[in-house]
């Protein structure tokens, strides 16, 4: 038992002595006079800082909260678990009786969590968008991003008579727009194992109906992925991005796929660089045709933009 004295700033003194020799109990967070034993309080409130699960004394766990609320959680992370484990708060292993009544509880517990249609609905969905993260590796604040669409097109009812798996990855390709995280709808259909056309369906639904306003992709931003696939030097890169912010400043990518606009900056970038690399492999890394880049440089030469001395 640790045992520390306190400072009141009221009330100092014992209620039944009226010493001044009040401690309290770090475990049991009690408070009592140490001269006549008279408890004060047999609870207060912990007001120090919260720990986390890492934050170990002496091998124990100082957690005093859950895991934080999270709306890629069907039901935010506040519902209730039942402890897998068949013990008592003690350690001892459950009887055979008690064994079944808590396998009962369980089986109870985890129905009540997702009683109406819509709720079984969300668990399937967010099964499927946690699936996602690993596949195309999104950071935890884009999911968080697109749990929050697929709730207000459940709320508005969207989802009806759609794919389940369409419509959250349709979600997580806006999600991924609004924070302007290279992921093509190739790359989320691939991911999702759905059709591209019925992915940019479902998306322009949303957009349409949730009135997203979504920014115009950087083709900057395309770079790095692209040469990240090729492992282009970082030269080559910022002359590339170089390219990219002249054709900007000329209002000369407008309408324009930002990774094919990205390829053939990056294209150009090489060949100046003395870099050996095939416009093949940069539409595969692109995820576009040969054709796209031909085009795209075709039209950076024509604007005279290739010929500015960076």
């Amino acid at each position: 038992m640790k045992i520390r004295s306190i400072p009141f700033k009221q009330n100092s003194n014992c209620l039944r002595c009226g010493k001044n020799s009040l401690l309290t109990d770090e475990d049991t967070r009690e408070q009592f006079c140490a001269n006549c034993g008279y408890v004060i309080s047999e609870k207060v409130d912990e007001s120090g800082p919260e720990q986390s699960s890492f934050s170990t004394q002496g091998g124990v766990d100082t957690t005093r909260t859950g895991s934080p609320i999270s709306l890629t959680r069907h039901d935010k992370g506040l519902s209730t678990v039942i402890n897998p484990a068949n013990r008592d708060a003690t350690g001892k292993p459950l009887s055979s009786s008690m064994k079944s009544t808590i396998t009962r509880l369980r089986t109870w517990d985890s129905r009540s969590q997702s009683q109406t249609t819509a709720d079984r609905n969300l668990r399937q969905a967010l099964n499927e968008l946690d699936r996602l993260k690993g596949k195309l590796t999104i950071s935890s604040s884009v999911l968080e991003k697109a749990a929050y669409i697929y709730r207000k097109a459940l709320d508005k009812k969207l989802v009806r008579g759609r794919s389940i798996s369409a419509m959250i990855a349709s979600s997580l390709y806006a999600a991924c727009r609004d924070a302007e995280t290279p992921r093509t709808l190739k790359d989320v259909a691939d991911a999702a194992n759905v059709k591209r056309k019925e992915i940019a369906r479902c998306y322009r639904l949303l957009h349409r109906e949730l009135e997203l306003k979504m920014p115009v992709v950087d083709s900057i931003q395309c770079i790095a992925r692209i040469s990240s696939k090729l492992k282009v030097t970082e030269k080559t890169k910022r002359y590339a991005a170089k390219i990219l912010k002249e054709t900007q400043k000329r209002q000369e990518s407008s309408g324009k796929n930002p990774m094919g606009l990205a390829a053939a900056a990056l294209y150009f970038s090489c060949v100046i660089n003395g870099v050996s690399i095939t416009q093949r492999d940069l539409a595969k890394a692109a995820n576009v045709t040969e054709v796209t880049i031909r085009n795209r440089f075709k039209a950076l030469k024509e604007a005279k933009i290739l010929e500015i001395d960076f």
